[in-house]
């Protein structure tokens, strides 16, 4: 079973705080680890919402690039 952005998220934000609390990272680089994290979760979140889209739809006879456009239409707006 496939994991979720938001698992995945988590999973990596413990990971990098036990580095940091193991003075591993510095403080500097647990932010900047930790905001990697974040846009990496984004985009892992939006490749799962667009391939869910996808499998919804397939039965409709939709073209895969409406996912996409669902997304956006979804989604983007709320990012700015």
């Amino acid at each position: 079973m496939k994991q979720t952005a938001v698992e995945w998220q988590f999973e990596q934000f413990f990971n990098s705080f036990e580095k940091f609390n193991n003075r591993e990272y510095t403080f500097n680089d647990y932010l900047k680890r930790n905001l990697e994290i974040r846009e990496q979760a984004k985009e892992m979140e939006k490749e799962q919402i667009i391939e869910s889209y996808k499998a919804g739809v397939w039965d409709l006879g939709c073209r895969s690039a409406d996912s996409e456009e669902y997304y956006n239409r979804t989604f983007k707006q709320q990012e700015q």
